[in-house]
């Protein structure tokens, strides 16, 4: 298990790739802790939905489908991120304010992990896929556009490498 008491490696890059912004500010009472534990299980709650849904779209090939919920992951992440960043600004103040509520919170936020952990595999697995095929057709098409010879022994001379066209795929069609 990871140390939560610093940043993690990908918000700490992260932060040398982003301007500086300044720190989220500390939460000062219980109530503050207690909104601020429940909106993040609220976010990482409604993340984790939209999420599983895109993995599950991916896993059965709609991708287009998938896609739709690019907007609301995005908003949803930025949402997360912050109060992320507003829990380990608070971090001791909710360790002596909320303590009952954090292993609650930390195990959600680890089963969240793995759920992210599956879909990067379903993303890299889709991408790969789709490299593939895009491969296959460029490769299927340079083939049929190449011009088929002979050599002085009669034989069919192969196609050089160098003959392969490009091809360029508008997203917007």
């Amino acid at each position: 298990m990871r140390d939560h008491s610093g940043p993690s490696p990908a918000a700490k890059m992260m932060q040398n790739s982003l301007p500086a912004s300044p720190p989220p500010p500390p939460v000062t009472t219980a109530a503050e802790a207690e909104q601020l534990v429940a909106h993040l299980t609220q976010i990482m709650e409604a993340l984790r939905l939209v999420i599983q849904e895109e993995t599950d779209l991916l896993q059965a090939g709609r991708i287009e489908t998938a896609k739709r919920l690019e907007t609301s992951k995005s908003e949803l992440a930025r949402l997360y991120a912050a109060e992320i960043a507003r829990f380990q600004t608070s971090h001791t103040f909710l360790m002596q304010t909320v303590p009952h509520r954090l292993p609650a919170l930390r195990e959600r936020h680890e089963g969240f992990g793995c759920l992210l952990q599956l879909n990067l595999r379903v993303l890299a697995t889709a991408q790969a896929v789709s490299e593939g095929i895009i491969r296959g057709v460029a490769s299927e098409l340079a083939r049929k556009a190449a011009p088929h010879t002979y050599g002085a022994s009669g034989r069919a001379v192969p196609t050089p490498r160098t003959s392969h066209q490009p091809i360029a795929l508008s997203r917007t069609s």
